[in-house]
């Protein structure tokens, strides 16, 4: 062979180029990326909508179906559709094909969904739109507990302030927490108080709407200085929400804490994640 020729001819060339391989190749292997992860080139769009209430027909009749009917014409590069409707929430996966501009499809996807909520149900909000590839999988799992801080808190904990934190990891997306209590605050209507008072649910909604407002402040001119106005139209703890005058009837002033009573609640509760922790019986 011609290789073993030269090699007989240049014995010094192959003596150098196996020194110089030899002490390249660990400069090399150091320098070379790694990843038990590879990269599967099948790009994945999630959009999720939420509308409490609607059960899996409704939910994939009045909002799945005219969803996928609209974005079949207007994202391109879509390879199939999947989706699924359960009990006030719909999943559609749009499964592009792997030559797709991601950033282009996210683009369209987000502009097609806020344009058709007017043509869907009264109420509808806007979906959770999420982009993830078949070679994303999860590598951490964060579970919190406390003796002292209720379901509530801790979701909000973790929604709030240790997602956030973590976010900021190069090449991370955290998704929201799951399980626990979404925290709300909820008005809790004592019916025999409102027929009692003449009064319906609906004139405790239009006390909250109208009196907890956030609004703008504005600026005063007051001879040559000028102040800034703040507005005193949202209440800064939720125990003031109980002081609301509901109305006025007979000269005397009927509060919201009269006919209802509001909370640190939480939103209805399906689904919850219990730890593998075992205590000790005391």
């Amino acid at each position: 062979m011609w290789i073993v020729r030269v090699a007989l001819n240049r014995p010094y060339t192959f003596v150098v180029l196996a020194l110089l391989i030899l002490f390249v190749s660990p400069l090399v292997i150091l320098r070379t990326p790694t990843d038990i992860f590879p990269n599967i080139a099948i790009p994945v769009v999630s959009i999720v909508w939420n509308y409490d209430g609607f059960p899996p027909e409704d939910m994939a009749d009045r909002i799945v179906t005219i969803n996928e009917r609209s974005i079949t014409t207007t994202v391109n590069d879509i390879e199939h559709i999947e989706s699924q409707s359960y009990y006030g929430i719909a999943v559609i996966k749009l499964f592009f094909r792997p030559s797709v501009n991601i950033a282009t499809a996210l683009a369209q996807v987000t502009a097609i969904c806020q344009t058709q909520l007017r043509q869907l149900p009264p109420g509808t909000t806007p979906p959770l739109i999420v982009s993830y590839s078949a070679s994303t999988v999860p590598v951490l799992q964060i579970g919190l507990s406390s003796d002292r801080l209720s379901e509530q808190e801790l979701n909000d904990l973790g929604l709030n302030t240790i997602r956030t934190q973590l976010a900021t990891v190069h090449g991370a997306a955290v998704p929201f927490p799951y399980g626990g209590k979404i925290r709300l605050v909820s008005v809790d209507i004592d019916s025999p108080a409102l027929q009692a008072k003449a009064l319906s649910p609906l004139d405790v909604v239009n006390t909250v709407s109208a009196q907890n407002l956030i609004l703008p402040s504005g600026m005063v001119k007051l001879g040559p200085l000028e102040y800034q106005v703040e507005m005193n139209g949202s209440t800064r703890t939720i125990n003031e929400l109980n002081h609301l005058p509901v109305k006025t009837a007979n000269g005397a002033t009927i509060y919201l804490r009269d006919v209802a009573h509001v909370r640190d609640g939480f939103s209805q509760q399906t689904n919850g994640v219990l730890s593998g922790r075992v205590r000790k019986p005391s």
